[in-house]
């Protein structure tokens, strides 16, 4: 039997957000997930923990706590990243704050799941971009009125990067409790750069490893352009304009990472669901002719080297699940001040 304080994922997709919780000591006891290749890979790493494996606008919160033998008020956390692609920083670009998508309420089923549950605390992380959306001042308005505390920092835009997570990537994180005020979380000490995690993996074709050793074929014309961008850091800007393509010469100034290869000594840029693709944003490698490979980017993203994604439906849907997730590492950094509080407040 154990004493870890226990959390529920809602939207949890291939476990970023489970990982993180269960790093900083939550007990995570049960999930909920649409998707069949983030289902089946949740369930490849998390094989105790009840999924529900439905839409959620179809599940009820009463009968998920019948299921889990939780009492209203009695869960401890109540955690989740509702789908955000209608807030997307790509999908918004020269248009208003978000784009008429109806996945952008599904942030009012995290609420409605709050009311029926009321959990003694609260995560939900989301991009940027709801931030500035009025959906979200509607959420922390019905969240206040169930009496959650909230306070400057309970709602906040923040970079990965700042806490240990090799990789550039802002992201909205909203955390409130019942039982009073949480502390900010607090930075790491060090920047993590690309260099501390990637430089010492083994020879692609060699792990053993699916996600490291699959290989891609691409033309003759875009694996001359990758040998010719500059180690450590170039872009394709620097090669030269005989071997730009034609989309480049039309565009010259838009999209200036495509084709770009990381720096060892930087963090990675945000890694996409287009993560293994070059044309997709600065995705090649520092020193080798290649983009980066499905585990390089998983490991960018803080997953356990060990850990695994459903091969079912191809390499493009672990590229997808990979650059949906929530950084384990950052999602735990901003876990352990809810385990704290918690502590702190006897229950």
């Amino acid at each position: 039997m154990t004493n870890k304080f226990k959390a529920i994922d809602l939207f949890c997709g291939a476990g970023g957000l489970t990982v993180g919780l269960k790093k900083a000591g939550f007990e995570v006891i049960a999930g909920v997930e649409l998707n069949p290749a983030a289902i089946e890979t949740y369930r490849l790493n998390h094989e105790n923990h009840q999924l529900y494996d439905s839409d959620i606008r179809s599940l009820s919160p009463k009968n998920i706590m019948s299921d889990l033998g939780v009492k209203k008020g009695e869960l401890d956390l109540l955690a989740g990243c509702p789908p955000c692609q209608g807030f997307s920083t790509h999908r918004t670009r020269n248009k208003s704050v978000s784009v008429e998508d109806e996945r952008n309420d599904l942030v009012f089923e995290f609420v409605r799941f709050v009311e029926e549950m009321l959990p003694k605390t609260i995560m939900m992380e989301n991009v940027p971009g709801l931030y500035k959306d009025e959906r979200i001042q509607k959420v922390v308005e019905r969240l206040k009125a169930l009496g959650y505390v909230f306070e400057e920092h309970s709602l906040a835009v923040r970079n990965a990067a700042d806490y240990g997570v090799p990789q550039r990537r802002s992201r909205m994180i909203m955390m409130a409790s019942r039982l009073g005020s949480i502390d900010e979380p607090k930075k790491a000490s060090t920047i993590k750069k690309v260099r501390d995690v990637l430089e010492d993996l083994p020879e692609v074709g060699k792990s053993g490893d699916i996600l490291h050793d699959w290989g891609t074929r691409r033309s003759e014309k875009v694996q001359k352009i990758i040998s010719l961008v500059p180690k450590d850091g170039g872009s394709r800007s620097d090669i030269p304009e005989e071997y730009w393509l034609d989309c480049h010469k039309r565009n010259p100034g838009s999209y200036k990472d495509v084709y770009g290869r990381m720096s060892w000594d930087d963090v990675a840029p945000t890694i996409t669901g287009g993560c293994h693709n070059p044309s997709k944003g600065r995705f090649v490698h520092p020193e080798l002719d290649r983009a980066i490979t499905l585990r390089e980017a998983a490991i960018l993203q803080t997953f356990p080297k060990n850990y695994k994604f459903s091969t079912l439906k191809g390499k493009d849907a672990i590229a997808l699940m990979i650059g949906n997730a929530l950084p384990p590492k950052f999602i735990k950094s901003q876990a352990i001040v809810l385990v704290k509080h918690l502590k702190e407040m006897g229950e």
